[in-house]
C-alpha cells in the first residue's frame, strides 16, 4: 500500500493521439510535482515521460461498434486488471485520456471507491449519444475538454470542466514551412506538387482506406502525372502493409516512418482519415480532403445516432463546410480523387480558408498541458480541503 505522501497517476492512453497528450500533460506535472510517479497505459511519448506503461498501448487501438466485439474478452480483462491495481494501491487519481468506452466505466468505479477521477477529452456527447452525460457525471471529478463548443453541456449539468485547448496548437507553428519540412525528410527539391496519403495508424484503418486511397493515387496520377506522393507509416507494420498494398497497383510512393505532422507539413494537399489527423492538417494549414469507411453495421447505426452534420473537428469548430469529407459510399476514388485536386488548386488563392484556419488554430492555443495539470492539482486540492 502506498504512503500518503507518495503522488501516483494512474493513466490511460488507448491511441496515438492520446499518447501526445497525455505525454503533454505528464510533463506539466512533473513540472508541478517532480516526484510524482506515473502508471497505467501509453504509448512510447507517455513512456518517455516516465509512464511505466502495464499493457502495451495497442491492445486498446480498436474502432467501431461491430470491430470491438472480437476484442471484448481482452479489453474487459485489462481494464478488470487497472481496477484492481488501482483499487489494491489507490492512486492520487486515475486519468482517462479519450478512450471513452473503456476509460469511463473504469472511471466510474474507481470514482464509487472514492479515487479521484479526470477524463481528458470529451466523448463526443454533443453529437451522439447525448444521454451519455448522465454517466459522465457519475464517472468524473473533472472533464478536461478540448474545445470550447464542448463546454455548455457540461455547464448544464453541473460538471466540473476547464477548456485546455490542444497540445497540438500549442506544438505547431502558425505558419508551417513547406521547405524546411522537405529538407527535414531529406526529399530532393522539385516543384512537382507532393500530395500526403494518411489512411490512419490502426490496421484496420489500414486495410479499410489504404486500397481506397491506392486507387485515389492512380487516378490522380492519371490525371496529373507529376503529382508525387508520401505517406507516413505508424510503425513497421503498418509500413509492410501499405507497400504490399501499393504494390498491387504498382504504385510509388515515398513511405516515412512516423513523423506525420512533418509528412502534412511537406506537402502541398492531404487526404486523410477522419480523426485527430484531420486537427493537425488544419493547425499546418494545408488543403485536405477528409474521408473515412467503416463496417456497414457499424456506419448504419452511428448515421442513426449522430446529431451533428459533420463529422471533422475544422469543420466542428468552425461550424461550416470548411474542407470536404466524403464517407462511406461517398468515398470512391473517383470523387476523392476529383475532389482532392480541386481542393489544392482553389487554396492557394483562397485566402478567406487560410484566414479562419488561423483563427482556429489561435484560438485552440491555450498551453493544454500547463491549463490541464493545474485543473488537475487545483482539483485534488479542493477534494483535501473538503475532507479537512
Amino acid at each position: 500500500m502506498q504512503t500518503a505522501s507518495v503522488t501516483r497517476y494512474v493513466l490511460v492512453a488507448g491511441e496515438a493521439s492520446g499518447d501526445i497528450l497525455g505525454a503533454n500533460l505528464i510533463a506539466s506535472l512533473k513540472v508541478l510535482q517532480p516526484d510524482a510517479i506515473f502508471e497505467g497505459i501509453g504509448g512510447p511519448l507517455m513512456a518517455e515521460q516516465g509512464l511505466q506503461s502495464m499493457v502495451p498501448m495497442d491492445r486498446l487501438s480498436v474502432m467501431g461498434l461491430v470491430e470491438v466485439l472480437g476484442r471484448l474478452r481482452e479489453l474487459l480483462a485489462i481494464r478488470k486488471n487497472l481496477y484492481q491495481n488501482c483499487i489494491d494501491s489507490p492512486p492520487t487519481a486515475f486519468i482517462g485520456i479519450d478512450s471513452p468506452d473503456f476509460n469511463l466505466p473504469l472511471a466510474r468505479k474507481l470514482k464509487q471507491a472514492g479515487i479521484p477521477t479526470v477524463h481528458y477529452v470529451s466523448p463526443s456527447v454533443w453529437a451522439w449519444r447525448q444521454k451519455r452525460i448522465f454517466k459522465i457525471k457519475k464517472s468524473v471529478d473533472l472533464m478536461l475538454a478540448l474545445f470550447p463548443f464542448e463546454m455548455p453541456i457540461y455547464h448544464q449539468h453541473d460538471i466540473p470542466v476547464v477548456c485546455v485547448g490542444h497540445t497540438l496548437a500549442d506544438e505547431i507553428p502558425l505558419q508551417s514551412d513547406t521547405q524546411s519540412a522537405r529538407k527535414s525528410l531529406n526529399l530532393a527539391p522539385t516543384d512537382a506538387p507532393l500530395f500526403a496519403i494518411l489512411p490512419g495508424s490502426r490496421e484496420g484503418e489500414v486495410s479499410r482506406l489504404m486500397p481506397l486511397f491506392a486507387q485515389t493515387m492512380a487516378l490522380i496520377k492519371q490525371q496529373n502525372p507529376q503529382v508525387n506522393f508520401i505517406i507516413p507509416a505508424a510503425n513497421s507494420a503498418r509500413k509492410r502493409q501499405i507497400k504490399q498494398i501499393l504494390d498491387e497497383l504498382s504504385l510509388q510512393a515515398e513511405i516515412i516512418d512516423n513523423k506525420s505532422r512533418t509528412v502534412m507539413a511537406a506537402s502541398d494537399a492531404i487526404l486523410l482519415a477522419s480523426g485527430t489527423a484531420a486537427l493537425e492538417a488544419m493547425l499546418v494549414k494545408r488543403p485536405m480532403v477528409v474521408s473515412y469507411r467503416v463496417n456497414k453495421l457499424t456506419y448504419w447505426i452511428m448515421s442513426r445516432m449522430i446529431k451533428v452534420p459533420y463529422v471533422s473537428l475544422p469543420n466542428l469548430l468552425s461550424n461550416e463546410s470548411l474542407v470536404p469529407e466524403l464517407l462511406q459510399d461517398q468515398a470512391t476514388p473517383e470523387n476523392l480523387a476529383k475532389q482532392l485536386l480541386e481542393t489544392w488548386k482553389s487554396f492557394v488563392d483562397d485566402e478567406s480558408i487560410q484566414q479562419k484556419y488561423l483563427d482556429l488554430h489561435k484560438m485552440l492555443k491555450k498551453n493544454a498541458g500547463e491549463v490541464g495539470a493545474e485543473a488537475i492539482i487545483s482539483m485534488l486540492a479542493d477534494k483535501t480541503a473538503g475532507k479537512a
